[in-house]
């Protein structure tokens, strides 16, 4: 019988084994970016003599509420780090989480590599608990590692304690988010798309519900409003945490129901039968690339024009508050957003983030061209007179002609915000802004070509890291005040305040010119390799 009982057991161990071997690089990376990056901010803040009615004027500001979240325990080094990085670990945790728990299952699936593994005595639904079992611990260790690092640079406890669980909560809630979109879809993409859109949205309620006293209660429908309302180093709540928790168990046990009643390659929501062939955009590669980006671009426009068109609502109080508080302003520019004190700045400061979205969704598209490969669904395509060449050069064209549009968009949604609140900035300033971070998307452009050519696997990772990455090691050089060449180690360190003033062209054509450089290498790269090395 025990042996009997040993031999069930071997398969889910060596299941987990997998698993923790497919995400146990990214989680020593999101670990230490989140552990890190607070407690620089712990040992590199510096009190300052705010009076009691300068703070409660900040609280009560709803620009600076609706950007940076509600103000709380600022004269307190942990409070403070919570105020400055709550938001941003919690997106980031929140995106690898989310990104990570349909690779390791539907990503699996469009590969045909679950195929054999479920012919034996693993279950679908047992694969899908058990790899996402693995990955809900990752969470927790990220939130026990911050709040250890907090501790241990010299803040209290239990508000350490309260705010690493509250970004554990939040990574469990996009684990499990990513394991139900998983099953509902048929395709990593459209789970990906889905459950991004949620967490744009989850962002935009925190925002409008920190901004808007009166809508205050969308809170407590946002997992980032719920690790908000838990204030820690303030009042200390429990409850928002609580609920936030049980919900994502709720969405991991439904995830394994969902897992139960679906085939293999199969999804809960399927595509209607007996519709009319849509035939539009298939004559040609560079249309089929056209046709396959156009959803996902109209969803990432809509969440970019959103939050830009809320970002100018918001410029004219914004800026007129930090001109009568010079102290808040040092705040934020230690915060890494510099130059608030005009709309001009006010832009330029904003636009800066654009490269993060732009730049990973750059990225994202050209791991799509990755993922059919790895799928195999690239042989039959690439036997015919189709080059990799004439392949990639459709693709890559097709996600950089789209980036331009997103950041179009924004420039626009910017103005139009603006203009509503009667604020001093032109349409041509606020594109002009916008286009100010096209070099740093080209980074990513071209690191992603340079992963797909020889590093197919991690091209996701590699081609957002100019972004996503340089702005984190901007954030945390500004924290610790570190000597210049680390500043300069980062791309948005060389991008000019357009448009408070003249773009910076010679770094741009240097960032250019390093772009260039990796799109040629990887395409040699590309050319070279076999398919699915």
């Amino acid at each position: 019988m025990m042996a009997t009982s040993t031999a069930a057991a071997r398969p889910h161990r060596v299941l987990r084994a997998l698993a923790v071997r497919q995400v146990r690089r990214g989680a020593l990376v999101v670990t230490v970016v989140c552990a890190g990056m607070s407690a620089l901010v712990v040992v590199g803040y510096r009190a300052e003599a705010l009076d009691q009615a300068a703070v409660e004027a900040l609280a009560q500001n709803p620009a600076i509420r609706t950007l940076f979240g509600e103000p709380v325990a600022l004269d307190q080094a942990g409070g403070f780090t919570v105020w400055r990085t709550g938001t941003v670990l919690a997106v980031l945790l929140g995106v690898w989480a989310m990104l990570t728990a349909t690779r390791i299952t539907r990503a699996e699936e469009d590969a045909g590599r679950w195929s054999l593994l479920l012919s034996g005595r693993i279950t679908l639904a047992e694969a899908v608990r058990h790899h996402l079992g693995v990955l809900a611990v990752v969470p927790v260790l990220v939130g026990a590692a911050t709040a250890a690092a907090m501790i241990a640079a010299g803040v209290e406890a239990k508000g350490s304690l309260l705010h690493g669980a509250g970004l554990a909560a939040v990574g469990l809630f996009f684990v499990a988010l990513g394991g139900v979109t998983a099953q509902l879809f048929a395709s990593r993409s459209a789970a990906n798309g889905a459950a991004a859109a949620i967490l744009v949205a989850g962002v935009l309620t925190r925002m409008v519900g920190d901004g808007v006293p009166a809508l205050a209660w969308l809170r407590w429908l946002s997992p980032f409003g719920l690790v908000a309302l838990t204030r820690p180093f303030d009042t200390d709540q429990g409850l928002p945490v609580s609920v936030l928790t049980i919900t994502a168990v709720l969405l991991l046990a439904l995830t394994g129901r969902l897992a139960a009643r679906r085939d293999v390659d199969g999804a809960i929501l399927t595509a209607a039968v007996g519709r009319p062939a849509r035939t539009a955009l298939l004559g040609s590669v560079p249309a089929f690339a056209v046709r396959r980006t156009m959803r996902p671009l109209a969803a990432w426009s809509t969440g970019i024009a959103a939050y830009f068109l809320l970002l100018g609502l918001i410029a004219r109080s914004m800026t007129e508050f930090l001109v009568d508080n010079p102290q808040f302003a040092t705040m934020a520019a230690q915060a890494g957003f510099p130059a608030l004190g005009t709309v001009e700045g006010f832009a330029a400061t904003l636009y800066a983030l654009l490269a993060v979205p732009v730049g990973v969704f750059v990225a994202v598209r050209i791991a799509a061209l990755a993922a059919d490969e790895n799928a195999r669904r690239l042989t039959l395509l690439l036997a015919a007179p189709v080059t990799r060449l004439r392949l990639l050069a459709a693709e890559a064209a097709v996600a950089g002609c789209a980036a331009l549009v997103l950041i179009t968009v924004a420039g626009v949604a910017m103005w139009a915000g603006t203009a509503t609140v009667h604020a001093d900035l032109g349409a041509g300033d606020a594109l002009a802004g916008a286009w100010n971070v096209v070099p740093v998307v080209l980074l990513c452009w071209g690191a992603a070509v340079l992963a797909l050519g020889w590093a197919p696997r991690a091209v996701a990772a590699i081609g957002a890291l100019p972004a996503a990455g340089g702005f984190i090691w901007q954030v945390t050089a500004d924290s610790i005040d570190a000597p210049s060449w680390i500043h300069a180690l980062s791309p948005f360190a060389h991008l000019a305040a357009v448009p408070a003033t003249a773009p910076a062209w010679p770094a741009a054509a240097v960032m250019v010119g390093i772009a260039a450089a990796g799109v040629i290498v990887g395409a040699v790269g590309y050319r070279r390799r076999d398919l699915c090395a």
